[in-house]
């Protein structure tokens, strides 16, 4: 038996849902509307670069205690899709993990030593990260003292990659490794730098949220994607690529807003979790 609701939510968490200056959910009605959502049969999945860790903690962790309803079908994918696990009233289920998407043992110690060594002045190491290396900025350093560390940081990560001769891309430059391979990328934000898999992205985890509702006989007439990066389009381009309508709401538009075959949207006037905010509560109203 399949169960279609009229729309589904792919959401990434640091922007639209969380705030990203405060790292947390600041605005109490994205918890509400969230829940309303989940009550109503809307399925949601959270598709974050984030740790299951920081999702339990941060956003998991107060859905439960608002009373996630018991038929709401929400599921989370960490990592860009290197691990992933069902949303329940009980909490986080069982995570899976793709070890084979994951950072070599000895790479994680060499880079992560390097940043705490000469950079723990403004950025401290995600150790709750299981697939990909991932680098925050301090809350007690200014967006510009960070700005500045992280570019230093994420050069001398490429030098010392290239330098252990593993395939690496960072922006424009490659060092492809002895069988001219790049499987690693360093990937920045605006409050992290990750080094990870180059296949793990949003797409991949839009893929494997879409297969875990249709495992379960859940699916939507159209979905909705949001996200404050220019790779959050990639889950809309997942669903696209289905044949399933979607639109995508882009919450920092002056980025740059990209060309897509379907329809982007932006909130006016409001950015981050404000726009996340607001289009929440506007799914909620147009609830049947």
């Amino acid at each position: 038996m399949t169960t279609t609701a009229p729309f589904g939510l792919l959401l990434d968490v640091d922007g639209p849902i969380a705030s990203p200056i405060e790292r947390r959910i600041a605005i109490d009605s994205i918890l509400d509307d969230l829940l309303t959502l989940g009550a109503a049969g809307i399925p949601i999945a959270f598709i974050t670069g984030r740790s299951d860790a920081f999702m339990r903690e941060q956003v998991i962790a107060r859905l439960v205690a608002g009373g996630l309803d018991a038929r709401a079908h929400v599921f989370g994918v960490f990592e860009k899709g290197g691990c992933w696990a069902p949303v329940t009233p009980q909490g986080l289920g069982a995570l899976e993990i793709d070890e084979a998407l994951a950072i070599p043992d000895a790479v994680r110690l060499a880079v992560e030593g390097l940043a705490r060594e000469r950079f723990a002045d403004t950025m401290f190491v995600d150790e709750a990260k299981h697939v990909m290396i991932s680098l925050e900025a301090s809350t007690d350093v200014t967006p510009a003292e960070y700005q500045e560390a992280q570019s230093r940081y994420q050069d001398e990560v490429f030098a010392l990659m290239s330098g252990l001769e593993l395939g690496v891309r960072y922006g424009d430059r490659e060092h492809p490794d002895a069988d001219g391979e790049v499987p690693w990328r360093i990937d920045p934000t605006i409050i992290s730098t990750d080094v990870e898999s180059v296949h793990l992205d949003k797409d991949r985890g839009a893929d494997r949220a879409l297969d875990w509702f249709a495992a379960r006989g859940i699916t939507a007439e159209r979905w909705w994607s949001a996200g404050d990066s220019r790779s959050d389009y990639l889950m809309a381009d997942a669903v696209h690529a289905r044949g399933i309508p979607v639109t995508h709401l882009d919450v920092r538009p002056a980025d740059g807003m990209l060309e897509r075959p379907f329809e982007v949207a932006t909130e006016p006037g409001l950015v981050n979790d404000a726009a996340g905010a607001a289009f929440l509560r506007r799914k909620v109203s147009e609830l049947p």
